[in-house]
């Protein structure tokens, strides 16, 4: 088949969760013999090649807002399928449902994964929330199929818009690497340091995080990894801690990604918003224990494998934060069904065979 995604930065990845899955999701697809094409913008991807790992790759212009951004780009992209003989297109982003229908209208089939409830996110105003809802809904109808990620999202489409989807999960690598040089560069120690991943968001709780390990007792290190694209009074704050055991390393991928994750004591997912965050499965992937902020979609993927804290409770961070500092046996007990979990259910060749498997379905239609 071939076969266009959009609605990304676009690849190498260098930002975040949908431009992972795009990555991971693109170079298997052409390793198992299809043609694909993803969509970058002019404002995020620097590589020069037309063709990364065997991805063809077309860099087309945006408008850097906030606001902006995304649907700009995805909406010029739409408009570049329309010359091109593509079997079908995968959209990412539930913002970008307005644009699903150009290609449609010219006989390709738009798979549109939603992603996570974009409208409770505190970094939209109301204007950013409304469009979120209003994109919500016509995605229900502008695609031939959307994709959820999560059961509580899954659930969400129906209960609300009475529209089934295609639950189709993130994926994540397993085993660690050898490596610390990022480790080296930030002055940190293999297995002494906890560690937080995710953009600096109100609701993805990097103050939060500050804020109860400056209460623990330890000698481990804290890693923050991440930044915001927008920066706030709050992340400056956030920033001016005094407590010398914290490290902001700013946005770290590739080679420097994994080795913080496969030398962590334990990884710390506090996000309230979204669906199945890839940073989370990677975390499991590469033998964390995860300490998780006990919302659905996290208990539906760390099960038995997790343990969680509830954000209500002001101190309980704090607390499971120090139970697993004072208890390694629980960690590496943890750590193990962490690994088996993610080859259970979350392998990136078990996402690409869902896709390949609904893609085929929208070509026969």
């Amino acid at each position: 088949m071939k076969i266009a995604i959009m609605g990304i930065r676009g690849i190498p990845a260098n930002y975040g969760g949908f431009e992972t899955f795009a990555e991971e999701l693109s170079t298997r697809l052409v390793e198992r013999g299809h043609e694909v094409t993803v969509y970058g913008r002019s404002n995020s991807i620097k590589y020069k090649g037309n063709f990364y790992r065997g991805v063809r790759l077309v860099i087309l212009p945006t408008i850097s807002h906030k606001y902006l951004d995304t649907v700009a780009h995805t909406f010029l992209c739409a408009l570049h399928s329309i010359k091109e003989s593509y079997d079908v297109v995968l959209i990412c982003n539930s913002a970008n449902a307005s644009f699903a229908w150009i290609p449609r209208l010219f006989g390709k089939p738009v798979a549109l994964n939603v992603d996570g409830l974009e409208w409770k996110r505190a970094k939209w105003n109301r204007l950013g929330q409304w469009f979120y809802k209003i994109s919500e809904w016509l995605s229900t109808f502008t695609a031939n199929e959307i994709i959820t990620d999560a059961d509580d999202i899954q659930k969400y489409y129906l209960q609300k818009f009475k529209k089934n989807s295609t639950l189709i999960s993130y994926g994540a690598p397993v085993g660690k690497v050898d490596t610390t040089k990022a480790l080296e560069q930030f002055g940190v120690e293999p297995g002494k340091y906890i560690l937080y991943v995710s953009r600096f968001e109100p609701e993805n709780n990097p103050h939060r995080v500050v804020e109860a390990f400056e209460k623990t007792k330890t000698d481990l290190k804290l890693v923050m990894v991440g930044d915001a694209p927008y920066k706030t009074k709050e992340i400056a704050k956030m920033k001016e801690t005094k407590d010398p055991r914290i490290i902001f390393t700013g946005y770290v991928f590739g080679d420097g990604y994994r080795e913080f994750q496969s030398n962590a004591y334990f990884y710390i997912q506090a996000t309230e918003v979204g669906g199945t965050h890839p940073a989370l499965l990677e975390g499991m992937g590469h033998g964390n224990c995860i300490l998780a902020n006990e919302v659905p979609e996290h208990v539906e993927v760390l099960g038995e494998a997790g343990v969680f804290f509830n954000t209500k409770n002001n101190g309980d961070l704090t607390e499971k934060m120090q139970y697993l500092i004072d208890n390694p046996d629980i960690v590496k007990e943890k750590e193990k069904l962490s690994i088996a979990r993610i080859e259970e259910k979350y392998t990136w060749d078990r996402v690409t065979d869902a896709y390949i498997q609904l893609f085929e379905k929208l070509v026969r239609k």
